[in-house]
């Protein structure tokens, strides 16, 4: 299957399973989602993850987080797009919700939140928020 932007295929797969009121959903694996993953993971968005190692490629198995029966993500946006990339320096990083949520930037450190980012005064490409 061809996926033309797969960061937005991760986010839609988490969304629809959080939707269907899933435990656990299956995605493609790939070093940027597995870091995203694990940014999700360290600011309790989700409970767990694991990389499933199948042929032909892994996979990473998400197990998504309730409270009573409540996901803790309700809502996704995207920022960035293939077509359409916004970068930031470490000043300029919006905040998601007056910091309820967060928002995710690529930089040359990795994969950080927007607290993150501050912290360390590096700036990058704008993924997404999540609240």
């Amino acid at each position: 299957m061809l996926i033309s932007d797969p960061i937005s295929d991760l986010f839609i797969r988490i969304k629809n399973a959080l939707l269907s009121e899933k435990e656990e959903v299956v995605i493609p694996h790939s070093k940027m989602k597995e870091a995203i993953i694990l940014k999700l993971k360290e600011n309790n968005y989700i409970l767990d993850y694991e990389i499933i190692e199948e042929k032909p490629q892994k996979q990473v198995l998400v197990k998504l987080k309730y409270t009573d029966s409540v996901p803790a993500i309700s809502g996704i946006k995207r920022i960035s797009s293939p077509g359409r990339r916004l970068y930031a320096s470490s000043k300029n990083i919006p905040r998601t919700l007056n910091n309820y949520g967060i928002t995710l930037v690529s930089t040359s450190k990795g994969i950080l939140t927007d607290k993150e980012a501050r912290k360390i005064n590096v700036g990058g490409e704008l993924i997404f928020q999540v609240w």
